[in-house]
């Protein structure tokens, strides 16, 4: 039976984020719209969870790869359709495996788990699994090893499970049902996995090397992966909400014009009047939707969670411990420092800084959308980015007045009009949080 990890401090650690952001399109809909809710009777611009979160784990896998940060050293994962691809790289270049059998055996090898793939008519997708797998890194690297151990019987058990699904397909192909009754073929398109099954100790090998194990943000965010009941999903340790503005949703619809360089070089060395003419107007133009504004946006950590998953993924007590440290610092670094990267060359709004960060722990998660229901009106509220600092931190404040599960805090800005506003709270006895300034003086 296990037992409750200690802790550095109580179970939940929330952030909350004010970010003002002008020109920038970070996140779209189907059509290329900005995404946008409707919250205290008013449409908001929104920036998903999903968005935050994969900037955060991008953000902080290459920190780790480069040898950066608090997570150096550590493994990591990465979330892909391309197992098949990775694992015949690797046979054909650690292993001296021709290509096109590597491709054939790791495809079905991840087939007999039950993965499925894409359309083998379409060479952009045959060799894609149908859905995101998260994974640590070296997955790929592993299952070619176990696969190139055993070359020999694997390349046997290829060729039979290979045949069956040919038989499988060709039995479909023959019988002339209903179309319920297709679909239901469909669902049993496996059935070359039952007949033909993967040995067991390499089946133990690769869901051995797909498993979490030790990647620490598969312990921060999870994973869900129904497709092979025998591999284990992980109930991730970070919540994250939907990141939404405070006022009013504004946007512009900006037309563009792109010019074409060589039309632009005839024009200007033409030696007649008319062949200028003929290369008058733009190379391409169009439409593109922008969104400026101010965002409140929240996530939450629970430690023990976070801790629960790196023994659960084999970790020893002390090691999930040091794990999870500096797992907690790399995850507010990126909760900072990372932005969605849609349209980054166009708009540098990767470079945004937050207005205020608050960092606070407590026996629960604390979520603050509800001070923003009201939207602010820049026209009797001031600026956006001071008022909605200034309402946050003052019911941070009452908050914190009648709750005895949760602490102060601490609040971090990069903005010389909000530490202004940090001054006038503190005059006030309103700021319940220390002023620090640096991301590692967030949790301290």
């Amino acid at each position: 039976m296990s037992t409750q990890p200690s802790l550095p401090g109580r179970q939940f650690l929330s952030l909350h984020l004010l970010e003002t952001v002008a020109a920038v399109l970070p996140v779209r809909d189907e059509n290329g719209a900005p995404k946008s809710i409707v919250y205290g009777g008013v449409e908001r611009h929104m920036i998903t969870s999903q968005a935050r979160r994969r900037a955060e784990r991008v953000h902080a896998r290459k920190r780790a790869n480069s040898g950066i940060g608090p997570l150096k050293g550590h493994t990591m994962g990465i979330r892909t359709r391309e197992w098949a691809l990775i694992t015949a790289r690797s046979l054909e270049k650690d292993h001296g495996w021709e290509y096109e059998p590597a491709l054939r055996t790791a495809r079905a090898v991840l087939e007999a788990l039950n993965l499925k793939f894409g359309d083998p008519a379409k060479k952009t997708v045959a060799n894609l699994t149908k859905v995101l797998v998260f994974a640590p890194e070296d997955a790929g690297v592993r299952i070619a090893a176990h696969l190139a151990a055993e070359q020999q019987s694997v390349t046997a058990w290829t060729e039979d499970f290979i045949a069956a699904q040919r038989a499988e397909a060709e039995k479909r192909k023959k019988t002339k049902k209903a179309t319920e009754e297709e679909q239901e073929g469909d669902a049993n398109e496996n059935a070359a996995a039952t007949k033909v099954p993967l040995p067991k100790t390499l089946r133990t090998a690769v869901l051995t090397a797909l498993a979490p194990r030790d990647a620490i943000d598969i312990a921060l965010y999870g994973r869900f992966l129904a497709e092979v009941a025998d591999s284990p999903n992980v109930d991730g340790a970070v919540q994250s909400s939907h990141a939404f503005t405070v006022h009013e949703a504004e946007q512009i619809d900006d037309f563009f014009a792109a010019a074409d360089d060589a039309k632009l070089d005839r024009k200007a060395n033409a030696l007649d009047f008319l062949d200028a003419a003929d290369d008058a107007g733009a190379g391409m133009t169009g439409y593109q939707s922008l969104i400026s504004g101010t965002f409140y946006r929240h996530a939450v950590l629970d430690r023990a969670r976070l801790r629960n998953n790196l023994r659960a993924a084999g970790m020893a007590e002390h090691d999930a411990e040091t794990a999870a440290i500096a797992a907690e610092e790399e995850f507010v670094n990126a909760f900072v420092d990372a932005f969605p990267e849609a349209k980054r060359n166009s708009t540098a709004s990767t470079g945004t800084l937050p207005g205020l960060v608050l960092a606070f722990d407590g026996d629960r998660p604390f979520n603050y959308a509800g001070a923003f229901q009201r939207p602010i009106d820049e026209l009797t509220d001031g600026p956006a980015g001071a008022a909605a600092v200034r309402r946050l931190l003052e019911h941070h404040h009452f908050v914190t007045q009648r709750r005895t599960d949760i602490r102060p805090g601490n609040v971090l800005t990069y903005d010389l009009d909000i530490n202004a506003v940090l001054g006038e709270l503190k005059a006030e006895k309103k700021l319940d949080a220390k002023e620090v300034v640096t991301i590692e003086g967030l949790t301290t």
